[in-house]
């Protein structure tokens, strides 16, 4: 049976049923397909997106920031470093040239208060308060030392290696105590000492070896000091070649020994009765 091709298409437009039918078919599939479909990339951009948790990779980052600051931070204490200990080793010389400053005991002239060994600190800045007092411990220097004129920069570099103690000075120090002070008339008779006419007492510094020595009596000059060893029988002192001291070649006041640990004890001034 053969169809006529004119009458096909007049009952499809002319039949509103199924042009209805032919729309209703039609229609939930294109919708249920607008659902389906993936969501456009202009959908996307529109809508709320969570927060990116942190991943794995983003600790490494952080530590390695740690890193680097720890890095920093030590390059910049390297480069301080050497200015820091240009700092001490100047602060260390400025205390051992004008405040404080250890000696070593080579002798035993001032037995039993100081041994050979000992050391003991000095005090630099008291004699600028008063003048050195009877009874003290100094240090002082050669009073007949040859004084050494030396230009600025060499005088510096002298300066420097004597507080490193890469060299010495040529005048030799000495440590004694004071006995008499300017203006005292000073004698001594068989070992015991005057000063003004009276016997000094008591001297429980003094060696228990007996001195039977005689000196004087002579008037210590202005701006000069008379001292003796604690070890009266063997010390070169005021009695002997080095004679009275002048007060400006005064390096000091020994008033602690600090070495050995087993004789570390403070140097008091004695008390005495008289003068």
């Amino acid at each position: 049976m053969s169809i006529d091709p004119s009458q096909a298409p007049e009952g499809a437009a002319g039949d509103p049923s199924a042009s209805a039918e032919s729309n209703a078919d039609q229609v939930p599939q294109s919708h249920v397909e607008l659902q389906d479909a993936p969501t456009s990339p202009a959908l996307s951009a529109v809508e709320p997106t969570e927060e990116a948790e942190p991943t794995d990779d983003a600790v490494p980052a952080d530590g390695a920031a740690r890193k680097t600051s720890k890095a920093k931070g030590a390059l910049s204490f390297a480069k301080e470093l050497p200015v820091l200990l240009v700092l001490a080793f100047l602060l260390a010389l400025l205390i051992k040239s004008f405040l404080l400053q250890a000696f070593y005991i080579p002798s035993a002239s001032m037995e039993p208060t100081l041994m050979i060994g000992d050391r003991v600190l000095v005090n630099k800045v008291v004699y600028h308060f008063h003048p050195p007092r009877r009874g003290d411990i100094i240090v002082f220097e050669d009073p007949h030392g040859v004084t050494v004129h030396r230009n600025p920069v060499s005088a510096f570099v002298h300066w420097i290696t004597e507080g490193l103690g890469a060299s010495q000075s040529p005048d030799m120090d000495f440590i004694k105590r004071v006995i008499g002070e300017p203006g005292d008339r000073i004698q001594v008779r068989d070992g015991a000492v005057f000063v003004n006419g009276t016997r000094l007492a008591p001297e429980p510094y003094v060696s228990p070896i007996r001195d039977h020595s005689n000196w004087g009596p002579r008037i210590v000059p202005a701006g000069e000091l008379f001292v003796m060893g604690d070890n009266r029988t063997n010390s070169n002192d005021s009695r002997g070649t080095l004679g009275f001291i002048p007060i400006d070649k005064v390096v000091g006041r020994a008033f602690v020994i600090i070495w050995p640990p087993s004789r570390l004890h403070w140097l008091s001034t004695p008390s005495y009765a008289s003068p």
